[in-house]
């Protein structure tokens, strides 16, 4: 049943990002980003992994989509820190996009080159997902669909290891800090 309510949480938390992002209303989707790690951390047997694994997955978000943007293949139309940093409202999606990883994406466990696959293909689709309901503008489509191919078929794998390494969700633990647990 948590599976359920973690996706409804990361689709309507999704959604209010790339829209407020569009709509000039970027405090929209860091604020359905902290509704929905409330209910994350509320179901976590032990919050301090989870946070971890969150402010983990912030920061591996924060460079890849400021290099993005420094790089000038992508831009925002609100949020922006600066003219080389990823907005806020991005940054906090990273945030949301953790939530998953250690319950409805943990079946990519254990299959990193499944994992890469999912990134290679599933990270741009989210991007010119945000793009046509405009929360980004992809300013040179050929280069920024190849680093986001390459990007996401490289981070994906790191964060399912990461979410191995930091799972406070209940469930079957395989990691090496339960072993010291």
């Amino acid at each position: 049943m948590f599976m359920l309510v973690n996706f409804a949480a990361f689709e309507i938390a999704w959604l209010s990002s790339v829209i407020g992002g569009a709509q000039q209303m970027p405090w929209l989707g860091p604020l359905a980003v902290c509704i929905a790690l409330a209910i994350h951390l509320s179901a976590a047997r032990k919050r301090f992994e989870e946070v971890l694994l969150v402010l983990s997955c912030a920061f591996i978000g924060a460079f890849f989509d400021s290099v993005l943007v420094a790089a000038g293949w992508v831009t925002y139309p609100s949020g922006l820190f600066s003219d080389f940093l990823a907005p806020y409202w991005i940054i906090t999606m990273w945030m949301l996009f953790a939530t998953t990883l250690n319950v409805s994406m943990r079946w990519l466990r254990g299959k990193p080159r499944v994992a890469a696959f999912f990134g290679l293909c599933g990270g741009p689709t989210t991007y010119l997902a945000g793009q046509k309901l405009g929360g980004i503008v992809l300013v040179n489509p050929t280069a920024a669909y190849l680093a986001l191919a390459i990007g996401w078929a490289v981070i994906m794998p790191v964060l399912i290891w990461l979410s191995e390494n930091l799972d406070g969700m209940p469930g079957k633990r395989r990691k090496w800090i339960a072993e010291g647990s």
